[in-house]
């Protein structure tokens, strides 16, 4: 699962570019979208980019209705900024699992199934 790892190379001094931080930012969002797409409404989606002493570094989160957030975090490199479509389903896919399992971890014994 990807919840709280971080996905690219070790941290390196990178800078990047208005419009390579604008397709990261693009990047992001598709993968926020995607989440969206496959978790209900009461998960709560964001992302964001922040600049470090190593350089840039993307982060996606999820905050499950119960239990604790998750995140993955990916540090762009000098050949490679962009999230390709295969990293986004991974992250999409793996994001979703990990905060659905965080609820099924909250969730006690004696709570009441929703359906039957």
């Amino acid at each position: 699962m990807y919840g709280n790892t971080q996905f690219g190379a070790d941290v390196e001094d990178v800078s990047l570019t208005p419009e390579q931080r604008q397709s990261l930012r693009r990047d992001l969002t598709h993968v926020a979208a995607g989440l969206r797409e496959v978790l209900p409404g009461e998960f709560v989606v964001g992302s964001e980019i922040t600049s470090g002493s190593g350089g840039p570094r993307a982060t996606i989160a999820v905050q499950p209705p119960l239990g604790s957030v998750v995140s993955a975090g990916y540090s762009p490199t000098e050949d490679k900024v962009e999230i390709t479509d295969d990293e986004r389903d991974d992250l999409v896919h793996g994001l979703a699992a990990s905060a659905a399992l965080q609820v099924k971890q909250a969730m006690t014994d004696d709570a009441a199934p929703t359906a039957q």
